[in-house]
C-alpha cells in the first residue's frame, strides 16, 4: 500500500486546514508583535552601547530556554493575571492556547531582529550620514531615506530567521491548547502512528520555507525598487492569513471541546467522547496533547467543556494531599474539592489506570520478586525509567520513601517507548499503567504495592463549571459510565499501539463502543 492511499494519510489531511491555519494564525501573530516590539527598541538602542548590550542579552537569553517551558511559563503567568484582572475591573480573559503561545514566540523572535537591526544601521557608512545631513536632511529623514534602505538586507535576514524560528517552535504549543501542526506530531508519537509524525514534520518544514521565501522576495523587491515583486510577496502572505482566518471562521463558537492529556489511552477517550456527542447530534472539536499542569485549570477556566483524569491524579497533583483513603472515600473527598472549583464529577468510567512498578515476568520469577518490597532488595544494581512527570510526581516520592527505593539510574522515556526498552533489557524496572495492553504483549508483571503507597487512579468523567447544568451533554455521556472494565481498556491501548489504519484513536473508540455499547 503507497503512503497515498493509507487510510492514516487521508486522515492527517482531513485536519490539515484546521491545523495549518491554526498554525499560521499564531505564528504571523507572534512575528507581528516581535516585530512591533523589537524594530523600536532596536532604533532606540544601537547608539547607546549600555542599553544595546542589556536588550540583546535579555534576548539572548530567552533563546536559552527550551521553548516547550517557555510556552508552558506564561499559562500559569498568564492565569494569575486573569485572576487579578477579574478581582479588580470585573474583567477577565483566556490564558489558555493562542494568547501564551502569541507571547512566548514573540519572545522567540526578537533576538534575531533586534540583532540584525543593530548591525544593519551601525553598518551603513557614516560618510553617506553625513552627507545626507549635508544635503539638508533630517535626523529621521536620513534614518528612513538612506540608513534603513541600506540595512534593509541584514534586517530582512534578521525578519526571515525570526519567521523560521517561530514558525518551527509554535509546534511545541500544542500541550498549552494552541492547536498547530505540533497536534500531528504529539499525537503520532503518543499513538506510534508514524505517518502524522512525517506529516506534520513536513508540514512544518513546507510552511516554514513558503513563508522563508515570499520574505526574501519581498526583501529582492524592495532592495530592488520592484513593486511587482514587493505586491506579490505580500498579496500571498495576505492571501495566506486570510485563508488561515476561515477554519476558525466556519467553526462557530456552540462547540463542546474534549480535553485530551499526551498518553494513548487519552487520545482514545477523547475520541470515544467526541463520537458519543456528535452521535447525539451535539458537535464537538477536541484539543489533545494537553499538558497535566495545562487541563484541569483549562476545564476550571471553561476552556474545555470535558475529560478523563484519574483520581489519584488530581488527589496527589492537583489538590496536594498526602494522606492515603480507601478508593471510595477517596472519591467522597475528591468530589468534595472539586465542588470548591465548581467541577462536576459526571462518574466513573469503571476501570482504574494506576501508576505501577513493571518488569519481566522472566526476570522476576528468577530473583523471586512479586512486591515493591521484594523489588527493594535489588535496586542499587538496578535501572528506572519513567515517563516525562512521574519523577517530579508526589506518587514517586510516597514510593521511594515507603519501601526505601534507590535505583542505580533513573530515566525519562516516552511511554509508549518504556515497555520495550524494559522488555529488551535496556531497563530494569518501568513506572508503567495498569490499564496499558502493553504489559501483556511483552509479557510483563505489574509488582503489588502492599503498603498502598500508590493511590487509586479510578477513571472519571469531568465537566467544566459552565457545564454543570448542561442535561444535552450530561445525557450524552452517561452511557459511558461503569461500562469500560480494565480489561476492556487494555484492549483498546494494544489496539491504538499498532501501526495500521485501525489503530488511529477515532477507529479504537469506534471498536471500543461496540464492546461497550450494547
Amino acid at each position: 500500500m503507497s503512503v497515498l492511499s493509507d487510510p492514516r494519510f487521508a486522515e492527517a489531511l482531513s485536519h490539515l486546514a484546521d491545523y495549518l491555519g491554526s498554525h499560521l494564525r499564531v505564528s504571523i501573530a507572534a512575528l507581528a508583535l516581535g516585530l512591533a516590539v523589537s524594530f523600536p527598541l532596536a532604533l532606540l538602542a544601537r547608539n547607546r552601547p549600555a542599553l544595546r548590550n542589556v536588550m540583546l542579552g535579555a534576548a539572548s537569553v530567552v533563546q536559552t530556554v527550551p521553548g516547550l517551558a517557555l510556552l508552558a511559563l506564561f499559562y500559569p503567568l498568564l492565569l494569575a493575571l486573569a485572576a487579578l484582572t477579574l478581582r479588580w475591573f470585573g474583567l477577565s480573559f483566556s490564558a489558555f492556547g493562542f494568547l501564551p503561545a502569541v507571547l512566548a514566540l514573540a519572545l522567540y523572535s526578537m533576538l534575531p531582529v533586534l540583532r540584525n537591526t543593530i548591525t544593519g544601521l551601525n553598518g551603513v557608512d557614516a560618510s553617506l550620514i553625513e552627507a545626507a545631513k549635508g544635503v539638508g536632511m533630517t535626523e529621521r529623514q536620513a534614518l528612513t531615506m538612506v540608513e534603513l534602505p541600506l540595512a534593509l538586507p541584514v534586517i530582512m535576514a534578521g525578519i526571515r530567521t525570526a519567521a523560521v524560528w517561530v514558525i518551527g517552535t509554535a509546534t511545541l504549543s500544542t500541550p498549552i491548547g494552541q492547536t498547530s501542526l505540533g497536534n500531528y506530531i504529539f499525537a503520532g508519537l503518543q499513538t506510534q502512528n508514524w505517518v502524522l509524525v512525517v506529516f506534520g514534520c513536513v508540514a512544518a518544514a513546507v510552511l516554514a520555507l513558503a513563508v522563508d521565501q515570499l520574505l526574501a522576495l519581498i526583501e529582492h523587491g524592495l532592495r530592488t525598487r520592484s513593486r511587482a515583486r514587493v505586491g506579490l510577496g505580500t498579496a500571498t502572505i495576505a492571501l495566506m492569513v486570510a485563508a488561515s482566518l476561515l477554519p476558525s471562521l466556519a467553526g462557530g463558537s456552540a462547540r463542546y471541546v474534549v480535553g485530551a492529556k499526551t498518553f494513548t489511552e487519552q487520545y482514545v477517550l477523547s475520541a470515544l467522547i467526541s463520537e458519543r456527542l456528535q452521535a447525539a447530534g451535539l458537535s464537538a472539536t477536541s484539543r489533545a496533547g494537553l499538558g497535566s499542569s495545562v487541563i484541569y485549570e483549562a476545564l476550571k477556566n471553561g476552556d474545555i467543556d470535558v475529560y478523563v483524569d484519574y483520581s489519584g491524579t488530581l488527589w496527589a497533583n492537583q489538590f496536594h494531599h498526602k494522606e492515603q483513603l480507601p478508593r471510595e472515600a477517596l472519591l467522597t473527598a475528591l468530589k468534595q474539592d472539586l465542588a470548591k472549583d465548581k467541577v462536576t464529577l459526571l462518574g466513573e468510567l469503571g476501570f482504574e489506570n494506576a501508576y505501577a512498578l513493571v518488569m519481566p515476568r522472566k526476570k522476576a520469577e528468577a530473583l523471586g520478586i512479586r512486591s515493591i518490597a521484594d523489588l527493594a532488595r535489588h535496586t542499587s544494581t538496578m535501572s528506572i525509567a519513567g515517563d516525562y512527570e512521574f519523577f517530579s510526581r508526589p506518587e514517586w516520592a510516597a514510593l521511594r520513601d515507603a519501601y526505601g527505593l534507590a535505583f542505580r539510574a533513573q530515566r525519562q522515556m516516552q511511554p509508549d517507548f518504556m515497555y520495550a526498552a524494559v522488555a529488551s533489557g535496556e531497563v530494569d524496572i518501568i513506572a508503567g499503567y495498569t490499564s496499558d495492553g502493553l504489559i501483556a504483549k511483552y509479557d510483563l508483571v505489574v509488582l503489588d504495592d502492599p503498603q498502598h503507597a500508590i493511590p487509586p487512579y479510578d477513571a472519571i468523567l469531568l465537566l467544566s463549571p459552565k457545564r454543570s447544568d448542561d442535561r444535552a451533554l450530561q445525557d450524552a455521556l452517561r452511557p459511558l459510565l461503569g461500562r469500560i472494565d480494565i480489561a476492556t481498556m487494555q484492549q483498546a491501548n494494544l489496539r491504538a499501539s499498532g501501526s495500521d489504519a485501525e489503530s488511529s484513536p477515532q477507529a479504537v473508540a469506534r471498536w471500543l463502543w461496540t464492546k461497550i455499547g450494547k
